[in-house]
């Protein structure tokens, strides 16, 4: 457990993780059929829920697609318990391992024990995803946890509330409301393991506060996630395979693709194809289809603003995607595919996080690589290219946090594989048996039987003719 604290004088929040951790103490190893009954009731609280789930998420949005809602929020998070309850046995089991000719005839087992105090912290853009999916690993790893829900999705968070103190009491799940103030306080409390979602300057911060109890951190943080088209893929075929990645929730995803290369001949053909795709999926009018997403709030729609018209103001061409407007009372915005970048414009600065879509030429792949290799490495990389020297070049050549080739974003639906940043995009892992190794503590348990302890050999005092031949033997 982390450090020791006064009851009489913590503050309410930490009240509640003493609450929790005091529960945890009493039954600290939670059994198997204990961790299945928790994932079986949440699975079975999903499916009750899911509806007014994704209503309530709509409204917090004024427009989000209840259809994507289905599929990047409800859909992964069954899928999710269903994989960790087929795979749990195997995971909780007990790992032997080799002690080695000098420690003979000890045994080694690895144990996969509960960490205590899990906390999570929830970003707005997949409010459901990013609170339940981790929830998922930390019960099926037999710990508690106390989730900080965003301040900007209040609907939804109602719904996970009466949704989770459903099925689980307040020494095992907590969620916490409240504004940055709150998740400073959160963020700085002694957990036995802390989970952030969110941007890389507050993942900072959360490091930062974490580090003053040690407390273990998992960043999933972002970043400008490349696309690169090669020039052996038909353009149609690989703006079909990227658009869906740009257009989900509007580009308010910590895996969309953030700007893409091109090959310089084939810009028109990017731009046509583009527009003409996103057309056929969306319509001319996107103000008035509901599978298309708004910007969450005025706040994040004004940043979306500024970025555009920093970027118009220092010579960017910008083309709406569908050919209509703007729409900034639904907060309804088209791809703006955006060419005649420089490395001066906010657009290529920080994370978009939003329908904006730079188009950056290049003459050569090696170039394309240059490009990518000279700036933070991203949390995804998306590769449009069926050439298979291209494949292992890319691959080789970059780093990320995963990569899809001829996709986007569906690797994060991989159940059965890690997912995570790589320095300025994060750090650790969660997802399938990387998510329940990162969320238990691996105990080494070396054990002798009752006669022969061959350990005493090496006892004082020293050198005598027995460890002479061990030096000899062990040392050559």
């Amino acid at each position: 457990m982390n450090m020791h604290i006064d009851n009489q004088t913590a503050h309410p929040l930490t009240q509640v993780l003493l609450k929790m951790r005091s529960s945890y103490l009493n039954e600290p190893a939670a059994k198997y059929d204990a961790r299945v009954e928790h994932l079986q009731s949440l699975k079975a609280a999903l499916l009750t829920y899911q509806q007014q789930l994704v209503e309530a998420l709509n409204r917090d949005y004024g427009n989000r697609s209840v259809d994507d809602s289905m599929i990047s929020d409800i859909m992964p998070c069954i899928n999710n318990i269903n994989y960790s309850l087929k795979h749990l046995k195997k995971w909780m089991k007990p790992s032997s391992r080799h002690a080695g000719l000098l420690l003979a005839p000890a045994k080694v087992k690895v144990h996969y024990q509960p960490l205590g105090v899990v906390g999570i912290i929830v970003p707005w853009n997949f409010p459901i995803m990013l609170s339940v999916g981790p929830l998922i690993t930390a019960l099926a790893a037999g710990n508690r946890a106390m989730i900080k829900l965003s301040e900007f999705t209040p609907e939804t968070n109602q719904v996970i509330k009466t949704m989770l103190s459903s099925i689980f009491d307040d020494t095992h799940v907590v969620c916490i409301e409240g504004e940055a103030e709150v998740a400073a306080e959160f963020s700085a409390l002694p957990f036995d393991h802390l989970l952030f979602t969110g941007s890389t300057t507050v993942g900072r911060h959360v490091m930062r506060a974490a580090a003053d109890n040690l407390t273990p951190v998992t960043l999933e943080l972002g970043g400008k996630s490349p696309v690169i088209i090669a020039d052996d893929i038909a353009m149609d075929i690989a703006v079909e395979r990227m658009i869906y990645g740009k257009c989900l929730n509007a580009g308010q995803i910590c895996v969309a693709p953030d700007y893409v290369l091109v090959p310089r001949a084939k810009l028109d053909n990017f731009i046509q194809a583009y527009k003409a795709k996103f057309t056929r999926l969306y319509g001319s009018k996107v103000s008035d289809n509901p599978d298309y997403g708004s910007v969450i709030n005025q706040r994040q729609f004004d940043r979306i603003m500024q970025v555009l018209e920093d970027a118009k103001n220092k010579g960017a061409q910008i083309t709406s995607a569908n050919g209509e407007a703007i729409d900034s009372v639904k907060r309804k915005v088209p791809t703006q595919l955006i060419e005649q970048t420089s490395d001066d414009m906010l657009l290529l600065q920080d994370e978009i996080f939003g329908p904006l879509l730079p188009v950056i030429p290049y003459d050569d792949i090696n170039e394309a690589i240059a490009y990518v290799n000279q700036r933070p490495r991203p949390l995804a990389l998306y590769l449009m290219s069926f050439d298979s020297k291209i494949q292992q070049q890319v691959l080789t050549h970059t780093h990320s946090g995963g990569v899809c080739i001829n996709e986007t974003v569906f690797h994060v639906a991989a159940d059965d594989a890690p997912f995570g940043g790589i320095g300025p995009s994060g750090m650790g892992h969660y997802h399938g048996k990387e998510g329940f190794l990162t969320l238990s503590h691996a105990k080494t348990v070396l054990s002798r039987g009752k006669y022969l302890n061959t350990g005493k050999l090496v006892h004082p005092p020293y050198g005598s003719f027995i460890q002479r031949i061990l030096m000899k033997f062990f040392l050559r």
